[in-house]
């Protein structure tokens, strides 16, 4: 973690990924950030994976350094406590990160209606209010007909990375603060929403596929496991191993040509062909069927350990294909030596290893990450705080379960 964002308060009502990434990103870089949660939790509360007695360890890690505040939303009292929570009155607060629907008792015009220069930054699913995640996502913008074993047919193949949610959360992220800014400079508020489809569909065009499929006039077909446009695949060693080879620079094909000592069948082959492969990394993948069986069999030579050697002296661009358990197991990268993790334990009982911050601020100390909340463990602090309730009323709400403690939230 970091302190560049000390003094700035977030209030974050969300869940799943998008929005409580968005939290964690400015919580990792010193924010303070407060969610409030329904009591005994919501949606994605006891999310998988889960830990040895329930615990979920994904709402457990998205929500790192964050203060945690339990309130009965099914109620029109706790309901109240939520919208002034959010509206509470700071010069560096008045900021709301949410997933919960555009119109109902947090919709940006009520809310603003307390605090003028509110900033809402509001997660959705696509612009119109349907519902989406990034699975229904994907199959609606056609990234999984792109995935997958070429010559498979239609079968459309998901993927594990919610890639979408987790732009979107780094999108909200840097929209809030743009927004603060622009406060900053001019007492205005403003609400900015993310819908996933529009961060799926924009991705589509940055990168050029809607360009791609508008000129050629049909898909982009299934290429497995080769990257499209450049050189790289799977290969397998001669223990058995497989390693992923990549050149889309031309220093990295060169540097993968040295290693594999293929310089003379791929000068041959451009000869041949009357092209240079260094020249254009797209002929890479025009010609990866003439190219391709070069590469496999150099690699198929060598054991992991051989062909380690000749890649690293040559600083070509690989990885060997690992579980995470063996990487957790066998690469230095995964452990407290490296400043981004620390050992510490958890809520749920358990002690592994954590990231803090992804980023590295030069010259900036970096500090451990925090702990997620426990359920409501900061409830009676965010209320005498923010809102100044004295004692006898916080114990009022918790009587009439309007609000829980970590104690007594089930």
């Amino acid at each position: 973690m970091y302190d560049i964002l000390n003094g700035l308060r977030i209030v974050e009502g969300s869940s799943f990924i998008a929005a409580p990434s968005c939290g964690l990103n400015l919580a990792l870089l010193g924010a303070e950030v407060i969610r409030f949660d329904a009591i005994g939790g919501g949606p994605d509360f006891r999310r998988w994976p889960l830990a040895p007695g329930g615990a979920s360890l994904y709402w457990e890690g998205l929500n790192k350094g964050k203060q945690s505040i339990a309130i009965n939303l099914s109620q029109p009292e706790g309901r109240e406590l939520a919208a002034r929570l959010v509206t509470a009155p700071g010069e560096n607060a008045g900021l709301f990160v949410t997933n919960y629907p555009a119109e109902g008792f947090l919709s940006h015009a009520r809310l603003a209606a307390r605090r003028a220069d509110l900033v809402t930054v509001r997660v959705m699913g696509w612009a119109d209010g349907r519902n989406a995640v990034d699975y229904t996502v994907n199959a609606a913008v056609g990234v999984p007909a792109m995935t997958g074993p070429a010559g498979e047919g239609s079968m459309p193949v998901n993927h594990v990375l919610p890639a979408w949610d987790l732009l979107a959360g780094a999108q909200a992220a840097f929209s809030l603060l743009a927004a603060e800014r622009s406060r900053c400079l001019t007492g205005a508020g403003r609400e900015i929403r993310i819908p996933l489809g529009d961060v799926a569909m924009a991705t589509l065009g940055h990168l050029g596929q809607i360009a791609e499929v508008t000129l050629s006039g049909h898909d982009r077909p299934r290429s497995g496991n080769d990257i499209y446009g450049a050189f790289g695949r799977d290969f397998r060693t001669r223990d058995g191993r497989r390693v992923m080879l990549v050149a889309i620079t031309a220093r990295q094909w060169t540097s993968l040509v040295q290693a594999l000592a293929l310089a003379v069948p791929v000068a041959a082959l451009e000869a041949e062909l009357g092209l240079s492969f260094d020249a254009d990394e797209g002929l890479r993948f025009e010609h990866r069927m003439r190219l391709n069986p070069l590469v496999e069999a150099a690699v198929g030579a060598l054991t992991l350990a051989e062909l380690d050697a000749a890649l690293t002296a040559h600083d070509a661009c690989w990885e060997p294909y690992r579980s995470l358990k063996e990487a957790l197991d066998d690469d230095p990268r995964f452990s407290a030596a490296n400043p981004l993790f620390t050992m510490m334990d958890h809520p749920s009982g358990h002690r592994y290893l954590t990231p803090g911050a992804s980023v590295t601020l030069t010259g900036a100390a970096r500090r451990p990450p925090v702990r997620a909340p426990l359920l409501g463990e900061h409830t009676e602090e965010i209320l005498e705080r923010l809102l100044g309730l004295p004692g006898h009323e916080i114990a009022r709400l918790h009587d009439e379960g309007i609000v829980a403690s970590a104690e007594t939230a089930p």
